[in-house]
């Protein structure tokens, strides 16, 4: 039987312990992680290049893409992780702060349907 994901405070500890028991916090400052985070994130990018939206979304539901599109997310995820925590700040409550204050800036019935940003609505 399958176990449940672990929560964001598990899989952030794990990843502590991970870091820690290599001794790479020395090399984690918080610029150095945010600078991770956007390596990371363009070879996310990279996968998509020179393909047209729909050949890349036919791709993105086969491997091996499934699976490279799996470790480049995992990747900027565990870098964001490393971000919050050496921060100081809960990153799944700034999501859920993020959320609301983009329904404040989005409503619905100015944004439905629309790719325009807030201050064009």
């Amino acid at each position: 039987m399958n176990q449940p994901p672990p929560t964001t405070s598990e899989l952030t500890q794990q990843l502590i312990e991970f870091r820690d028991a290599r001794d790479w916090r020395q090399f984690h400052a918080l610029k150095d992680l945010i600078l991770s985070v956007s390596l990371e994130a363009s070879e996310l990018v990279e996968l998509t290049q020179w393909k047209s939206a729909q050949k890349f979304e036919d791709e993105a539901l086969e491997e091996p893409m499934q699976q490279r599109l799996r470790e480049e997310c995992a990747d900027v995820y565990l870098y964001l992780l490393l971000v919050a925590e050496r921060a100081g700040f809960d990153i799944q409550q700034a999501a859920a702060d993020k959320i609301k204050a983009n329904g404040v800036k989005y409503p619905v019935e100015k944004a439905r349907g629309t790719p325009t940003k807030y201050d064009k609505l």
